[in-house]
């Protein structure tokens, strides 16, 4: 009789053996630390903003803009809280317990952040030790910026509205500057959301579209190489190498009683400097047809045919087109 029992109690301890050899490495750790043992070191801990914006190395977004932050931490036990603290400007506007779990035999935390105002957030994240897990804290911070943008205003945030405007190919020098060239971008993108021409307001709608990177130019002839398209109805001009979009201006094209020509042309004479009618570094198309600067090139059709670029512009869009390059005009 001992020597069955001695045997089943052999085989048993032979299973449970098998068994925690087999066991993943991080169940294992979360099992044994919960019978003995001293509790888990969860070293080393990263820490992951998403939905933020980089301008000059600094982090930044907007207010009650949605950030995600997520955190792995290498060695873990499921189900243990780490406390998230978030403030701005010395004020908590975030305090959350956020649970451990298991994702891919790392531990894994997240949670979303939306400062209410703008300033400088803090974010700190602790876990005090207890049996199961030795403590650890986190601090992590980013900036948000104040989105009023009058004329003559510089700063992190006129740097970041130029960053996206230039990241959708809106032609825009990046001088920090709300300046002349940010409104003709500005102008030039709500023409690209079809909101018509002439507007250059940066409210929570436009703001919210630009940041998520709303807004494209759909290019007709991608097999053209480097080329202008002209879409009289938005009223843009598009600078695209095949079907990627180099640079977009505003421009303004013919009026009812002397329209923009329609069609597939190309350049056959530059012209720089000023012709007596007052054009402006001028790239002939067709005929009299240019695409040229003008004062005013105003946001409505009102040249006598060609596509009138403001003034400002007309020097960098003379100096990327070429001879011989195509020039398509049309209406979607």
């Amino acid at each position: 009789m001992l020597h069955r029992v001695t045997t089943r109690l052999v085989l048993a301890l032979s299973v449970l053996a098998l068994g925690a050899a087999s066991a993943p490495a991080g169940a294992l750790a979360a099992g044994s630390s919960a019978q003995a043992g001293p509790p888990v070191a969860a070293t080393p801990v990263n820490i992951q903003l998403e939905g933020i914006f980089s301008v000059h190395g600094d982090r930044v977004t907007v207010p009650r803009r949605q950030v995600i932050l997520s955190g792995t931490v290498a060695q873990f036990v499921p189900r243990q809280r780490v406390l998230l603290v978030a403030s701005v400007a010395g004020r908590v506007f975030k305090r959350e317990l956020l649970f451990i779990a298991d994702r891919g035999g790392r531990g894994h935390f997240q949670t979303t952040l939306s400062a209410p105002q703008p300033g400088h957030v803090s974010v700190r994240l602790y876990h005090a030790r207890n049996s199961r897990m030795l403590s650890f804290e986190r601090w992590i911070g980013y900036g948000v910026l104040d989105n009023q943008m009058p004329l003559g205003a510089s700063g992190r945030f006129v740097q970041l509205v130029q960053q996206r405007l230039a990241a959708l190919h809106l032609y825009i020098p990046q001088t920090g500057v709300y300046d002349q060239g940010t409104e003709l971008a500005l102008d030039t993108y709500h023409r690209l959301l079809g909101k018509g021409e002439g507007h250059t307001s940066l409210d929570p709608a436009t703001l919210t579209d630009l940041l998520n990177g709303v807004g494209s130019f759909h290019v007709r002839y991608p097999n053209q190489g480097p080329h202008a398209e002209g879409d009289l109805s938005d009223q843009v001009l598009a600078f695209t190498n095949g079907a990627d979009v180099h640079w977009l201006f505003p421009i303004s094209s013919g009026k009812p009683s002397t329209p923009t020509i329609l069609g597939n042309y190309q350049v056959y004479r530059k012209q720089p400097g000023y012709l007596p009618d007052g054009m402006y570094y001028s790239d002939f198309f067709t005929g009299g047809y240019a695409i040229h600067g003008y004062d005013p090139a105003p946001d409505y059709p009102a040249s006598h045919g060609c596509m009138r670029l403001p003034i400002v512009d007309a020097i960098p869009a003379y100096d990327w087109i070429q001879m011989g390059d195509w020039v398509d005009t049309y209406y979607t």
